[in-house]
């Protein structure tokens, strides 16, 4: 499986990624292991969806990170 997910960061600003182990990558952020979210500690998981395909995931990610990927975010779940 392969996971898009959304993260909200202490400075309550999102952030959106993607992987196949979601409960390492987690706890990868917490750690501040990732570059992107070291300094935006602690983050909690907002919501996640789960694809079956990889590029099907990359592809959704890449969108939502766009402006009406966004607007969907923020219309349906955040």
């Amino acid at each position: 499986m392969y996971y898009v997910y959304i993260l909200k960061c202490v400075d309550k600003k999102f952030y959106i990624g993607c992987t196949n182990n979601l409960k390492d990558r987690l706890k990868h952020h917490q750690r501040g292991e990732i570059i992107a979210t070291k300094y935006r500690r602690p983050t909690n998981l907002n919501c996640y969806f789960a694809f079956h395909n990889k590029y099907l995931a990359y592809n959704f990610e890449k969108y939502l990170k766009t402006g009406s990927g966004r607007a969907f975010l923020k219309k349906h779940f955040l």
